[in-house]
């Protein structure tokens, strides 16, 4: 559902050239979720932005359903529903009124906009504020309707960066259970997050990025076996560690 080939991104920056991402590849399968993980800097971001279609990569493609990100930016665009913690909602609507202009935006029928508003009225429990204005939401019923906006148009991908970001353990648990109906609706998922301990929870396969590049890829299992280190905390150290030592 989502393929990653050999990107590459560099930019000027104090006169010298910065290589935010060095040769990414990975791809996800639908009903999968996949964690793209790493420290600031690591070049997260940029291939985020590079998949959909932000940012024309130097060289290399990303490719989302079948379709060439940088030839068919708006087929694109239209498969992928993105959730970011630091999305904004319009103060002064309602989120039913949200909800159904993000899905005229998308070209969704008046009638499927219907059917998948009462869906997720049921499934992201909205129905205590569904009618109420934005400005009066609390964080975590904010953060609820950001994870309603990215799914209102029904894409086969979803791509999620740090959606716990500022969320209680309550609020948090709710973003995992979202996670987990869209591995059951089949959808391919790509979260970024600093929340290690959580992406161990809800992900099924990794990619640790470090100094723009993939450093490690697999399942749990499989970094435990290629690190050495039991947790994705210990690992991501570990690569500081030698990074550190290597340049000294």
């Amino acid at each position: 559902m989502i393929v990653v080939r050999d990107l590459w991104k560099s930019f000027q920056a104090d006169g010298r050239q910065v290589d935010a991402v060095r040769g990414v590849s990975f791809h996800v399968e639908p009903g999968e979720v996949y964690g793209l993980l790493g420290p600031n800097g690591a070049g997260k971001t940029t291939t985020l932005r590079m998949i959909l279609g932000l940012l024309d990569p130097d060289t290399g493609y990303t490719e989302v359903d079948g379709y060439r990100t940088i030839e068919s930016a708006r087929e694109v665009k239209a498969r992928i529903g993105f959730v970011s913690a630091g999305a904004g909602l319009y103060p002064w609507h309602t989120v039913r009124e949200m909800l159904l202009y993000f899905a005229d935006i998308y070209g969704v029928s008046d009638a499927d906009a219907q059917r998948q508003l009462s869906n997720l009225i049921d499934v992201l429990d909205l129905g205590d504020f569904v009618d109420r204005r934005g400005v009066s939401l609390s964080t975590g019923q904010r953060q609820r309707v950001v994870l309603a906006l990215g799914l209102i148009h029904d894409p086969p991908v979803m791509m999620l960066d740090e959606p716990t970001r500022g969320l209680d353990v309550v609020g948090s648990d709710v973003v995992f259970q979202y996670i987990g109906q869209l591995r059951e609706l089949g959808k391919a998922v790509v979260i970024c997050t600093h929340r290690l301990e959580q992406a161990e929870r809800i992900c099924d396969r990794f990619g640790l990025m470090h100094q723009g590049q993939l450093a490690y890829e697999g399942t749990l299992a499989d970094l435990r076996q290629q690190i050495g280190q039991e947790t994705l905390v210990d690992m991501f150290l570990g690569i500081l560690r030698t990074q550190r030592e290597a340049s000294q």
